[in-house]
């Protein structure tokens, strides 16, 4: 169970004063050796990004051959203040993100250590702007995605779970955790049924699957409509990823304050967790690999889905 590090999580991001060196502090002292910490300054505003790296028994970091799963809370701000007071739904991403890491610290801490590294990344944004957005407005950022992209993917990660509040849309009627099909390099590819099974086991219920198009997979910037950014990792690397959906019954603004549900916050968590367990065990795929080379030979290379395109 994990609802206690969701909870921990929660209260200490819900604060106007908060910002990646006290996240750091805090994750330091829960056991993490490895927290990095870098500001960016935008045109309306700044955020922190942190990365942190928790190193597994048989992951490179020690030597190891296990491959390494990033987990990225994707977000644009944890607040939306002075426009809103508290905590905003998009913050749903960071919680997750950094409650896996405050979760995978203290089972460490237990004597279960994760087989292959796990590296948690997000960044922390207490004072975001808000921006407009059909059907229900979204939250901004003070950088921009390639910004992003540039601290919160890394060239580590073999493969990433992108978990992201979903909820301003009408085409996923469902609350709780539903899970995305897993692109690499301009393909969507089939919903992998490893993550099936997880997702059904975690959460007791059967898996939902958020429906994605083409725009979706594309970068920001480009004039396309995207139902999120829950994707956008996958603009920037050839590793698989997977998004990790919160989501709601109705359409809720991502600026919307009272609207994180912890429950859900403490599935996703879980989720995270053992799909780390299975993926340093090579016990997971994310995708079939003869399947991917089979589509790349009779269709090529969809690489150029992941760039602005022709301009």
């Amino acid at each position: 169970m994990s609802f206690s590090q969701v909870l921990q999580t929660y209260d200490l991001l819900d604060s106007a004063h908060v910002d990646g060196k006290r996240i750091a502090e805090w994750l330091q002292q829960n056991g993490a050796e490895y927290v990095d910490v870098v500001r960016i300054e935008g045109e309306r505003g700044h955020t922190d990004f942190i990365r942190i790296t928790i190193p597994g028994y048989q992951g490179r970091h020690n030597g190891g051959s296990a491959p390494t799963l990033g987990v990225i809370g994707r977000l644009g701000g944890i607040g939306a203040r002075p426009e809103r007071i508290g905590i905003v739904s998009d913050a749903d991403g960071a919680i997750v993100a950094l409650a896996t890491a405050l979760k995978a610290l203290h089972m460490q801490a237990q004597g279960d250590q994760l087989p292959g590294d796990l590296i948690v990344t997000t960044h922390i944004c207490p004072h975001a702007p808000t921006t407009p957005h059909e059907p229900v407005p979204f939250m901004g950022s003070p950088v921009d995605m390639a910004t992003m992209n540039r601290h919160e993917v890394t060239p580590e990660m073999d493969a990433i779970l992108s978990v992201d509040t979903t909820k301003g849309n009408r085409i996923l009627n469902y609350k709780g955790v539903s899970i995305s099909p897993t692109v690499k390099e301009g393909y969507i590819l089939p919903v992998s049924e490893d993550l099936v099974d997880l997702i059904q086991i975690v959460s007791g219920r059967p898996a939902r699957v958020l429906p994605l198009s083409t725009y979706d997979i594309t970068p920001y910037g480009n004039d396309l409509y995207h139902v999120n950014s829950i994707l956008q990792p996958a603009t920037a690397t050839a590793a698989p990823v997977v998004g990790v959906a919160i989501t709601s019954e109705i359409a809720v603004p991502g600026c919307a304050t009272g609207a994180s549900h912890l429950p859900d916050l403490d599935v996703a968590t879980r989720f995270c967790l053992e799909v780390a367990k299975a993926w340093g065990k090579r016990a997971l795929k994310f995708y079939d690999e003869k399947q991917f080379a089979h589509a790349q030979a009779l269709y090529g290379s969809l690489s150029h889905l992941q760039t602005m395109g022709q301009r």
